[in-house]
């Protein structure tokens, strides 16, 4: 049995990753999101908070601590994108970028690695973008948040490594979600131009690798990000 923590799981990727895992009737699913809860099983359990509030992600660290005992996977995946020119991004839109993208991912982060350290073992997968290595137009303020995701996830790898939890990061390409929805289907294709696969990823490719990340046989893979399509 495996007890996964997921960020975002009202909806999109990470109601998918949710779903998926409870499949395996050994597991039990740990989600939260800032809206209520849209799965119906008994072994998931959902907590309604922002990820960026401080507060609220201690205080459900505790109380899963006393109600599991343990965390075997933590799964990053709540996450916003604003795309604008940077000279016409307001200041609100940026650190709201960063509040969400990159606090919550940290705060998240530093939290459950305390419960996996007691235990010796865990887990932990971070959400970047092919935004990053791809230096998009338009994307900077998204793109820099995911970036500071990256270099979290590389130095987490380095502290938490003694304490037997690799830290990993995935970038995706864009998928059908309400991140891209208001994105002019002309820029996609231009951002699936510079893939050396040339099209939109789906869910199940983005669970391949959270798959590989978590396996049991993963123990000496941690610091990583591997971006789906194909960016370089």
């Amino acid at each position: 049995m495996k007890i996964f923590v997921i960020t975002g799981t009202s909806k999109g990727i990470g109601k998918y990753l949710a779903e998926s895992y409870l499949a395996n009737e050994g597991n039990i699913v740990i989600g939260c999101s800032r809206g209520e809860t849209t799965i119906w099983d008994e072994r998931y359990h959902h907590y309604s908070l922002d990820v960026s509030d401080e507060q609220s992600i201690t205080k459900m660290s505790k109380d899963v601590f006393r109600k599991f005992k343990k965390i075997d996977v933590l799964i990053n995946n709540a996450g916003i994108a604003s795309m604008n020119h940077s000279l016409m991004t307001p200041g609100a839109t940026a650190q709201k970028l960063i509040n969400t993208n990159y606090m919550g991912t940290f705060l998240m982060c530093r939290e459950f690695a305390k419960l996996m350290s007691i235990n010796k073992h865990g887990r932990i997968v971070n959400f970047s973008t092919v935004a990053v290595p791809l230096n998009l137009e338009g994307e900077l303020a998204y793109a820099a948040s995911k970036s500071a995701v990256e270099t979290l996830t590389r130095v987490f790898s380095k502290e938490l490594g003694a304490n037997g939890i690799t830290c990993n990061c995935i970038g995706p390409t864009p998928i059908d979600t309400d991140l891209i929805r208001n994105v002019g289907e002309d820029k996609i294709e231009k951002l699936l131009e510079l893939q050396a696969i040339k099209k939109k990823a789906e869910f199940k490719d983005v669970k391949n690798v959270i798959d590989f990340f978590i396996s049991d046989h993963s123990n000496m893979v941690t610091g990583q990000t591997i971006y789906l399509g194909g960016v370089f």
